[in-house]
């Protein structure tokens, strides 16, 4: 269902069919295969789609976003990449220059220069991008074999690659230049930081909405969500940071799926809250944005300038590095007023 807000009602019914679809999903031993599943072949794009939301960055979405730039501000919404950062798990980061200066002197001018060696999981660490072949499920197929199945239904059988993924790459999403929507969660419960685990509600997200003077009729397709939390406050303490955050749950990812964005975000490192209310369930928000619906994901922002000035609509702008067959990308995105 293609749903604006020229269609009343059809939201309503989105949002019901969305978590429908998704309660239906949640079960990973249904029967079927690669021409069909429960969630694949995408409704919009097609069996062979590997670009998900972004193939909402239409022209007619970019002009409509660049119309809402009015001062010229620039917003940076990421963090820096450097050593003490948060990490999940025993992900690394390390920068190294060799020599100093790495080269020369060269030529009667005797010119000298600088390299750098970056090593780590260079597409998730940090303010990082999820692109469609980061998450999957294991499913049962109809010809009872068990296996992994990523974005669209793609198997892992034609998705892995020791030296990068063979379908599903980080470089078949489209540069993102769309109009960014911030819902302020922390600011419209009164709190500069949600408490731990803490499980936001659709209820919440209306209530953020209307804060900020916006309805969620006023939301397009195409546009990208990002919901705050205050949880950046946490950055310089990777142990707090890392440690149960708030986040979206279940009944908010079909609010999402029934919006169509592009992509979404949050100031913490998964976007859903962790860990799941329901405890045989993990990571469950993950698979219905990405892998479910091809909506992609950006973590580990910062929104401290937007809140400053009370700018919860502005322009958006991040561009995915294409590394072939990545599972990510490292992001520096931007809003622009």
């Amino acid at each position: 269902m293609l749903c604006t807000r020229d269609r009343p009602g059809c939201h309503t019914a989105g949002l019901t069919a969305a978590l429908l679809i998704l309660l239906s999903g949640l079960a990973p031993t249904q029967a079927q295969d690669r021409a069909a599943g429960p969630w694949w072949p995408h409704s919009l794009w097609g069996a062979e789609d590997q670009a998900g939301g972004s193939n909402w960055i239409t022209p007619e979405v970019v002009l409509r976003a660049a119309q809402l730039v009015q001062t010229g501000k620039v917003y940076e919404l990421g963090h820096v990449y450097e050593q003490g950062m948060p990490l999940f798990g025993q992900r690394t980061y390390s920068l190294t220059i060799p020599g100093s200066p790495t080269g020369g002197p060269v030529g009667s001018n005797q010119v000298v220069w600088h390299d750098e060696f970056v090593c780590g999981e260079i597409g998730q660490i940090g303010t990082q991008f999820d692109g469609p072949g980061h998450i999957g499920t294991r499913m049962r197929m109809a010809d009872g074999s068990d296996q992994e199945i990523f974005y669209n239904g793609f198997p892992l059988t034609e998705v892995a690659g020791t030296y990068g993924l063979q379908k599903l790459g980080i470089e078949h999403v489209k540069p993102i230049f769309t109009r960014g929507i911030l819902i302020d969660i922390a600011t419209a419960k009164g709190v500069e930081v949600l408490e731990h685990g803490y499980e936001v509600t659709v209820a919440d997200v209306r209530a953020a909405l209307h804060k900020q003077g916006m309805a969620e009729a006023d939301l397009l397709p195409g546009d990208a969500i990002f919901f705050r939390y205050g949880w950046s406050t946490y950055w310089k303490q990777p142990e707090i940071f890392n440690t149960d955050p708030p986040g979206i749950g279940l009944e908010v990812a079909a609010w999402v799926v029934a919006r169509q964005p592009s992509m979404i975000g949050s100031d913490q490192w998964a976007t859903e809250v962790l860990p799941n209310p329901d405890a045989t369930l993990a990571f469950p928000v993950h698979q219905e944005i990405i892998t479910k619906a091809g909506i992609w994901n950006l973590e580990s922002m910062v929104y401290d300038g937007l809140v400053e000035d009370g700018v919860y609509e502005f322009l958006f702008i991040n561009t995915p590095i294409p590394f072939k067959g990545a599972t990510g990308s490292p992001a520096r995105p931007i809003a622009i007023r």
